[in-house]
């Protein structure tokens, strides 16, 4: 047996509340659909052809699930889903036993519903039957008969009509309506229009007509007074109860910017009290108890506007700031939105970051005394005098360092020195330069000059003409408080790499500004040697046989100078006894000026 496919759909903009039939679907069809295009307060609604509800008739809303009936299996459904946008439906797979009707309970605007089946080719469906009258609840409608009756000036003709008495013995209830025995044509009510609402209280128009006083008999309504005209035109009229609904109200805003928060919404049980004829409803809030026949909607919700930013570490840790000691690292760390693009840190949570700095220990750092050469000047023209140098403790990176930073003895800054001995001569003598004046680099000063007289280690001051036949000393002269520029600085003489028979000695060598950092300006034709030989001597020298080495590197003991310390000397006696008669003296005093 062949099927044919039956689709169809309804919608309209604005209807009365209550039941309205959309079709009626006829024994023998099968996958049956029914679908609400979109979520509403409206709902869907079955009955059999014989007057029976299957679903939510009576003004009783049933709960979403399995109905068996007509033969069939009935599923519905109404998602409650937050954001499910899908309406109400009814699926079945059937074949149905018997005829049955589709209603719409209209409760919101702009209803739509679409509907298809298969039936049997030989079975065709009825098209608009009546609707039950015990759904509807609708009052009989007049006949075909065409009542010439006017309400407000408005033309009813092709509205239902629904009489109140037999015109025979209708008679004009409205006081206003003016009896005048001497008047052949009265108003008279006929009946009134279809109440605005299936329930609760509504609104109909009262319908009148001229008629005359004896016969009754309809007549042109111009014969009638108008100012003798009906007043109550409008009069309420009250069916039963609504059914009552969840009115759902709109979602707050989210919680958070980003990542999962939560929404509420207002949820409160409704009831429609009245309908007037232009479609206003007016509602009332009932018990939320009387919805108990319909799951009550969720009041609160997780929600998330977008996924938020998160950290990444974009790089590993960079090396540490110094060579040796405590410093720091960093490595790159940035927020990066969900699409990838780089944010402010702000968007990303700041008690999550990871760290982007970070402490770093390079070990202990050797440190060493570094002094300047000796100055070659002797501070006395004849006799002793003195000549000095500067002395700075300095890591391994050139990091200047407390003058009690390095271990050992700090190297000696002034020396003395012996100009020859003093003749009786004259001579000129200068007194002190003046201050200069730049405080670094090239500047003047001046001093004031005696003529001076040596005479058995004595010195007396005589008139400059006196010294006259001497090349009188310059006044004035350039001067500098401290370089400006750079200097060579050397450590002192390492231990020599063999006690006898000839070895190695080194020193490091470096280029210092005035402020003991590292520079490259120095003149290279001056710097001082870093390497020389040393013990030249034949090897023979005799030691104590008690003496012997019992640690097995006690090179690099002697090599670091550590034979100072009495547990060295005691595990490496015989080479710190060597290198004590090799090299005596643990200074070289050199002085090499820039």
């Amino acid at each position: 047996m062949g099927f044919t496919v039956v689709k169809g759909s309804y919608s309209q903009t604005f209807l009365r509340v209550g039941y309205h039939k959309i079709a009626e679907i006829p024994a023998g069809a099968c996958n049956l659909s029914i679908q609400e295009t979109r979520k509403s307060r409206n709902y869907l609604a079955l009955q059999s052809k014989s007057g029976i509800s299957i679903i939510n008739g009576n003004w009783v809303i049933d709960r979403p699930g399995t109905y068996i009936a007509l033969g069939t299996q009935l599923i519905y459904r109404r998602p409650n889903e937050i954001r499910s946008r899908n309406g109400e439906s009814i699926t079945a797979q059937g074949p149905l036993a018997e005829d049955v009707h589709l209603y719409l309970i209209y409760q919101q605007p702009s209803p739509s519903v679409n509907y298809r089946y298969n039936v049997p080719l030989k079975t065709h469906p009825t098209a608009n039957p009546e609707a039950p009258s015990d759904i509807l609840l609708l009052t009989e409608a007049v006949g075909p008969s065409q009542l010439d009756v006017r309400v407000d000036g408005d033309d009813v003709s092709n509205n239902h009509i629904i009489k109140d008495t037999s015109l025979t013995k209708q008679a004009s209830s409205d006081p206003s309506v003016d009896s005048d025995s001497q008047s052949s044509y009265i108003w008279a009510r006929i009946g009134h229009t279809e109440c605005s609402t299936t329930c609760g209280t509504g609104k109909y128009h009262v319908l009148w007509k001229c008629v005359d006083r004896e016969s009754k008999m309809t007549v042109p309504a111009d014969l009638c007074d108008p100012a003798t005209g009906p007043t109550n035109r409008q009069e309420d009229c009250h069916k039963q109860p609504c059914p009552v609904y969840w009115d759902v109200g709109e979602w707050s805003a989210c919680t958070r910017k980003c990542g999962p928060g939560t929404q509420q919404r207002q949820v409160i049980c409704r009831q429609v009290t009245r309908v007037d004829l232009d479609g206003t409803e007016t509602s009332a809030l009932v018990a939320a108890d009387q919805c108990h026949r319909s799951e009550r909607p969720v009041t609160k919700a997780t929600c998330q506007l977008k996924i938020c930013s998160q950290w990444e570490i974009r790089s590993e840790w960079g090396p540490c700031s110094v060579p040796c000691g405590v410093g720091q690292r960093s490595r790159e760390v940035v927020c990066l939105s969900n699409q990838g693009d780089v944010d402010d840190d702000e968007e990303c949570n700041m008690n999550l970051k990871p760290d982007a700095l970070q402490n770093c220990d390079m070990g202990a750092c050797a440190r060493s005394w570094f002094a300047s050469l000796w100055s070659q000047r002797c501070s006395a023209e004849c006799g002793r005098g003195n000549r000095t140098r500067s002395a700075v403790c300095l890591a391994d990176h050139a990091t200047d360092l407390p003058l009690d930073g390095c271990e050992g003895k700090r190297p000696s800054e002034v020396t003395s020195c012996d100009s020859g001995p003093c003749q009786n001569k004259l001579e000129w003598y200068t007194g002190p330069w003046g201050q200069c004046s730049a405080e670094c680099g090239n500047g003047t000063q001046t001093r004031s000059l005696a003529c001076i007289l040596t005479h058995h280690g004595r010195k007396e001051v005589v008139d400059q003409l006196r010294c006259s036949g001497l090349s009188e000393p310059v006044t004035a002269q350039l001067c500098r408080l401290k370089p400006c520029g750079v200097q060579w600085y050397v450590t002192e003489w390492s231990v020599c790499s063999r006690s006898c028979d000839g070895g190695y000695r080194v020193r490091e060598v470096r280029c210092l500004t005035d402020n003991i950092t590292p520079s490259d300006r120095c003149d290279p034709s001056s710097v001082p040697a870093s390497q020389e030989e040393c013990n030249k001597q034949p090897c023979g020298v005799e030691i104590n046989p008690s003496c012997s080495d019992q640690y097995h590197n006690c090179m690099v003991v002697v090599q670091a100078r550590l034979c100072i310390y009495p547990y060295y000397r005691g595990v490496c006696c015989a080479s710190c006894a060597r290198a004590q008669k090799t090299n005596p003296s643990p200074f070289k005093t050199n002085h090499i000026r820039r």
